[in-house]
């Protein structure tokens, strides 16, 4: 009998050996953990989880999705395994709560997953196939390996679902969530107006439109303290300029909040460097003092980077 799971056979030996799993060995697993989820929430189940809704799991769901962005960055393959789970069981805990109520269950879940993910690559099932799943839109399947191309028509599949709301057409963004970190909707907020032409030209005329915007904070920033609402439009001003910043990141091909992400950490990093080598607390520093401790947790953490190359 074939094993349902190990270790693929590949003629790349400098990749880490691939790992497959069938169909009925994930389904199996699948099933496990809905019941599980349903035990849990049934009437001789856990307390804890019997008394929670939808809104008192709503934090977990957040916290879990960045400790899965964690594991990844810190490679943590291991621990990303875990955190996925945990991630999946956000899904299983919502879709078990829903059923409880008598609103869907995970099997509506599934198949509304499963349909959205036909309708929306008729290049790999087929015209015919993403029709049946519900796509009105005409769009080429012929893609041509084309990854931007595949973009295209998801944008467009996308639209087409979510056209018209009460007889009125729906705004092009209204498919950007406000719930999630303003620095990613910032990106697909650009992204979006972008895809009509509603967008700078260039990554430099950016650099002109951050100059025009720090220009403009500055200028509400130097207001006399005691103007009426002079808080507010600073806020206002730092917003646009942020707005700015996050879509010149789009142009270069780079993502504000995993950028913001990094530079969090370095921060992390080179500040704990300062607090072990000034053998005293930081709060008895000058200024000073304390910017060349800086420079110098730069230096260091360059220099140890720069060794940590040499050595690969």
């Amino acid at each position: 009998m074939e094993p349902t799971s190990g270790l693929a056979m590949q003629d790349d030996l400098s990749q880490p050996p691939a790992l497959v799993s069938t169909t009925p060995e994930a389904a199996s697993r699948f099933a496990e953990a809905v019941t599980i989820m349903a035990r849990l929430r049934g009437p001789d189940g856990c307390p804890w989880d019997r008394e929670q809704s939808f809104d008192s799991i709503r934090k977990y769901t957040l916290e879990e999705t960045y400790e899965v962005l964690d594991a990844i960055e810190r490679r943590d393959w291991t621990n990303l395994a875990e955190e996925l789970g945990d991630l999946l069981l956000q899904v299983l805990f919502y879709s078990q709560m829903a059923a409880d109520e008598g609103r869907f269950t995970i099997a509506d879940v599934l198949d509304t997953l499963n349909r959205k993910l036909i309708r929306r690559h008729p290049h790999v099932f087929g015209e015919a196939a993403s029709a049946a799943a519900g796509n009105q839109a005409s769009v080429d399947a012929e893609v041509s390996g084309s990854a931007a191309k595949v973009l295209a028509n998801w944008e467009q599949i996308k639209l087409a679902e979510k056209q018209k709301v009460a007889g009125e057409p729906r705004s092009l963004l209204e498919s950007v969530q406000r719930a999630q970190p303003a620095l990613s909707e910032a990106a697909k907020l650009g992204s979006k107006a972008a895809k009509v032409g509603f967008d700078w030209s260039h990554w430099r005329d950016l650099l002109a439109k951050v100059e025009e915007e720090t220009a403009e904070l500055v200028e509400v920033a130097d207001e006399p303290v005691e103007n009426s609402g002079r808080q507010q439009r600073i806020e206002s001003e730092l917003g646009d300029l942020l707005f700015t910043v996050v879509n010149l990141g789009r142009h270069l091909g780079v993502d504000g909040e995993m950028a913001l992400r990094g530079t969090n950490a370095r921060f992390r990093r080179r500040f704990g460097w300062m607090e072990r080598a000034a053998g005293k607390p930081l709060s008895e520093l000058a200024p000073a003092e304390l910017e060349a401790l800086w420079d110098r947790a730069k230096v260091d953490e360059n220099a140890a980077a720069a060794a940590a190359g040499d050595g690969e």
